[in-house]
């Protein structure tokens, strides 16, 4: 059996943005530039623009990011990413691949580019702070400001932003700023500690990306099953199965392995080993985490489970200690 199922941690209290300390005073009307006009950074540019912010330059070399640009920040000049950090007098936004930010990061600062007082901000889930130390050194203000949403880069996406979250890391003395970036974008502030970021940004992998995975390996088995529309019959069936499991937690989970069914399970996988053994691991992956998670709920009692999880893998020993 996979590991039991840790209880829940109380929910932390939302942190606010601090009364005392130092205070950093800036325009209510911020002059921005946009390093990396892609999906993301086009629609938080053209958002703080719509709030009244000047967005004044962004950057983008292919054809698809200069339709962007010219689509979603019509006023901003398409420059280099050097001269877009020298005309970002107040907030620099950089939304570049997690795996090239900190290349970016140090370029800039090495160069000359970034200035003292002004706000570098990146858009990464993965990162924090620390990422930032270049721009930091040379007297820069480090944020990262992260929203948790899947974007296109089309105008579609700025009716999206109303009341999504952000995930922030930001100095005591700029929590005030990003308080502000983020209502003016529409959106919510969760504060994210330094160490929590890689975990933060785990869990939004493996519930919106692993999603697109899980709801695709379940359409392409329909296919194999002889359905001709299979997003005609997963939709209703997928849109309540989210509803529920965010409204009720793993009160929702239902199926074959919250009742303990373990022969229906075994013939799922001997199909599925039949005809799609790629597709093996993962569900018996998934499978034995819901079971961890019926059983810890109380939805599944440990003596039903004991034949499922010697389907699954496990031992009937492991189940009546779990």
């Amino acid at each position: 059996m996979s590991a039991p199922l840790r209880p829940r941690p109380a929910a932390p209290a939302r942190a606010a943005a601090p009364s005392g300390g130092a205070t950093l005073s800036f325009p209510r009307v911020l002059t921005v530039g946009v390093l990396g006009a892609g999906r993301v950074g086009a629609v938080l540019g053209a958002a703080l623009a719509a709030a009244g912010h000047r967005v004044v330059a962004a950057s983008g070399v292919s054809g698809a990011t200069k339709a962007r640009i010219a689509l979603l920040l019509p006023d901003a000049a398409n420059r280099s990413a050097t001269s877009v950090a020298h005309a970002a007098t107040d907030l620099l936004l950089v939304a570049v691949p997690d795996d090239e930010l900190a290349a970016v990061v140090a370029g800039l600062a090495e160069t000359g580019a970034l200035r003292p007082g002004q706000v570098v901000a990146h858009t990464s889930g993965a990162h924090g702070l620390g990422v930032l130390a270049p721009a930091a050194a040379v007297g820069a203000r480090p944020l990262a400001l992260h929203p948790a949403m899947t974007f296109t880069g089309t105008p579609d996406d700025l009716g999206r932003l109303a009341g999504i979250s952000y995930g922030v890391t930001a100095p005591a003395e700029l929590r005030p700023l990003a308080a502000r970036l983020v209502a003016d974008l529409g959106g919510v502030p969760e504060w994210v500690g330094e160490a929590d970021r890689p975990l933060y940004h785990a869990a939004l992998a493996h519930g919106a990306n692993h999603l697109v995975t899980l709801v695709n390996e379940a359409a392409d088995r329909l296919r194999d099953a002889g359905v001709g529309q299979p997003e005609k019959v997963l939709a209703p069936l997928l849109r309540a199965a989210l509803e529920n499991a965010l409204r009720l937690g793993d009160d929702a989970l239902t199926g074959p392995v919250s009742r303990g069914d373990a022969g229906t399970v075994r013939r799922h996988l001997e199909r599925l080993a039949a005809t799609a053994p790629e597709s093996v691991a993962a569900y018996l992956t998934l499978a034995r985490r819901t079971a961890d998670r019926a059983i810890a709920s109380g939805r599944l009692r440990p003596a039903d489970a004991a034949p499922l999880l010697d389907v699954l893998g496990g031992t009937r020993r492991e189940v009546r200690h779990a």
